[in-house]
């Protein structure tokens, strides 16, 4: 039997075209993975490609993860050693790793993370303004997106204001060249320009992979269009996955223009377009067409469900943010209570991270438990990432990255313009910034002055590196704590609230450390590679917890939930006031699509009278996309406050009654 045939028909024939450029046009839930899966399977197991002649990229590791094992458990028995299935960003390292010195790069360069890339901006401001140090990160994230180099920011540059920025941007490039070192823009932006200018090496990766699969194309920048197109060459061997109705990335780059631009590219574009939903009811598909709609369409297309009417939306007003909260989990107590379901089969979406808080807290009081996600990671903390920058280093003398944190954190009178003549030093002798310091080349081109602090930091690591091994993980991470004085350090920074929150953080990061060397029978240079493989693969649990997924609308995206309950529907909020300041409404109705199609067979929308900002209560509209999800949603009366609180309490007070010792 075909390894296609489970397929519906268009499905079947997204997964079989081989004749040129493909747009697979792919509705919310629509089964969009299970095409590019079983596509992989067909061109490996009926059409005879060889599995490293293919690529599929996506845009985050999990999404990468899940479609490798759906891929593999379609083609059991089939060897699939060397097949692709990657996101840009590592497709882009892979590529610069194999081709690094077409880039003036040594192969063991350093990715800088947007900690590491913040901290230079900072060096060059010579400011700790967190609002300033984000603006000019922004400004040089979307120049590298568009594949401008600095001369060019610099020579289109608008106003003032602009060329700053652009001179920013050079003396950022030149420190990030001068470190032997790259940031997440670079690992797109270089392998594009690369392939544009050398010809070798454009023949070496077209001839190598000879089809590529991208899925949420709609999410390309131009510099991953520019990527795509130089690896597929004149034969266009590509698959297209997107939808025009789920782009929701324009503020970091991305273009939904991409799929216009695919048009005008590839006039032989053959469209295929997914419209039968899996996932969602009936009901729930005609709000999501009907709000849609409202944005102008690049290309037509209705969603259609044959999973049954559904339950009807439901709008819930309430008085206020904490009002909303309980009213929120009252609600999902008493659906859960009455349909027996689990609490995984629910979330609460909302437009941004500050609003979880409330919520957080409302299930807490109620005992239910619940999982985070869109917001910081513990491994992403400013100061746990300054701890890590010294275990790795102990661990990897040739980490540069962790190299430049540790040694500039705490401060110790070694400036940008010292690093940098130490990045020359590392880049003429091919090696990492920790052995330069210590060559005949640093002392003749830095000063003895200058390197005395460098020699002294290196050499209190390589003392702590002859301690890892020998020593107990919790006893070697208190030393090093005290040795560079970073409690004081931290309280330095900060006021004393966010000090103390700083440095509770780190005391529970080595007590974890402790215990974990003792449980494990680990020394710190065995546990640092375990939290390299923590902070990489965090969030991979192979079983979801059964926990009710608090989480933004954009990190929801490509999820899906029995129940959503979708919070803070107001005018400011959702659309966001900046949006609409900013002519972004369209994106803003999109996101609130997204959200929308998350739910399979209940969706609750609710917002408030009134907001706390800041310290002060602010009268709240309900949002226009409201009105705009049709007449199939059951609007109640709003109820006076008097009657609202009385009707809260009553139902809370039976409910609990109902529910007993359960909760």
């Amino acid at each position: 039997m075909s390894l296609v045939a489970a397929l519906n028909p268009p499905q079947r024939e997204a997964a079989k075209y081989l004749d040129g450029p493909l747009l697979v046009l792919a509705g919310a839930g629509s089964g969009k993975t299970r095409v590019i899966t079983h596509k992989i399977a067909y061109l490996i197991g009926e059409c005879g490609y060889k599995p490293s002649s293919i690529a599929a990229i996506t845009f985050t590791n999990k999404a990468a993860r899940e479609m490798q094992d759906r891929a593999a458990k379609l083609t059991q028995g089939v060897n699939t050693k060397g097949l692709i299935v990657t996101t840009f960003h590592s497709m882009g390292l892979r590529m610069l790793r194999e081709d690094a010195k077409f880039a003036e790069l040594k192969p063991a360069f350093s990715i800088l993370d947007s900690a590491d890339a913040a901290g230079i901006i900072s060096e060059i401001l010579k400011t700790t303004d967190k609002q300033e140090i984000r603006r000019a990160v922004s400004r040089i994230s979307l120049w590298k997106n568009e594949l401008k180099s600095p001369a060019a920011a610099l020579l289109t540059a608008e106003d003032d204001n602009a060329r700053a920025y652009a001179k920013i941007y050079d003396r950022y490039d030149a420190t990030l060249r001068a470190y032997q070192a790259v940031d997440f823009d670079d690992l797109i932006r270089l392998p594009a320009e690369l392939l544009d200018t050398h010809f070798e090496l454009r023949e070496k990766w077209q001839n190598r992979l000879r089809h590529i699969l991208v899925d949420e194309y709609q999410d390309t920048n131009i510099a991953q269009y520019r990527l795509l197109q130089k690896l597929t060459g004149v034969r266009a061997a590509f698959t297209a996955v997107g939808d025009d109705d789920q782009a929701i990335y324009g503020w970091r780059g991305a273009s939904a223009d991409n799929l216009r631009q695919l048009r005008e590219d590839y006039p032989h574009l053959h469209l295929v377009k997914l419209e039968q939903n899996y996932r969602s009811s009936v009901r729930i598909l005609k709000a999501a067409n009907s709000l849609i709609a409202h944005n102008p369409k690049l290309f037509e297309k209705r969603l259609w469900s044959d999973l049954g009417l559904g339950d009807a939306i439901q709008v819930m007003p309430t008085r206020d943010d904490e009002h909303e909260a309980e009213s929120v989990v009252m609600r999902l107590l008493s659906h859960k209570f009455q349909h027996r379901t689990e609490w995984r089969d629910y979330a609460i979406l909302y437009r941004g991270n500050y609003q979880a808080r409330v919520f957080e807290k409302a299930l807490r009081n109620e005992k239910v438990p619940y999982q985070l996600s869109g917001g910081q990671s513990f491994f992403d903390r400013a100061e746990i990432k300054d701890v890590i920058a010294y275990l790795r280093l102990i661990a990897n003398s040739d980490d540069d990255p962790a190299f430049i944190r540790a040694v500039t954190t705490p401060k110790r009178g070694i400036g940008t313009a010292t690093l940098e003549k130490l990045g020359q030093v590392a880049a003429t002798l091919h090696v990492s910034l920790f052995e330069a310091v210590f060559s005949a080349a640093a002392v003749a081109q830095i000063g003895e002055r200058q390197l005395a602090p460098l020699l002294e930091f290196s050499n209190f690591i390589n003392r702590f590196e002859a301690r890892v091994t020998r020593e107990p993980a919790g006893e070697v991470l208190n030393d090093l704590l005290k040795s560079i004085d970073y409690e004081i350090y931290v309280f330095d920074q900060d006021d004393a609230r966010a000090a103390q929150n700083k440095w509770n953080n780190v005391l529970e990061f080595a007590a974890w450390i402790a215990k974990k060397g003792e449980e494990d029978d680990k020394n710190l240079l065995q546990l640092t590679q375990t939290i390299a493989l923590i902070t990489l693969l965090e969030g991979r649990e192979e079983a979801e917890p059964d926990a009710v997924r608090l989480s933004t609308l954009h990190a929801a995206k490509g999820l899906e939930f029995g129940h959503v309950f979708l919070v803070g529907v107001e005018e400011n909020i959702l659309p966001h006031r900046d949006a609409v300041d900013e002519g972004r409404l369209e994106e803003e109705r999109r996101l609130m699509y997204v959200g929308v199609t998350r739910a399979k067979k209940s969706l609750t929308l609710s917002y408030c009278s009134r907001r706390k900002r800041a310290r002060e209560s602010v009268a709240c509209d309900p949002s226009r996309f409201i009105d705009e999800l049709g007449d199939d949603v059951r609007q109640p009366e709003k109820p006076t406050d008097a009657a609202a609180k009385a009707n809260g309490s009553n139902r809370l007070a039976a409910l609990k009654a109902m529910l007993g010792e359960s909760l």
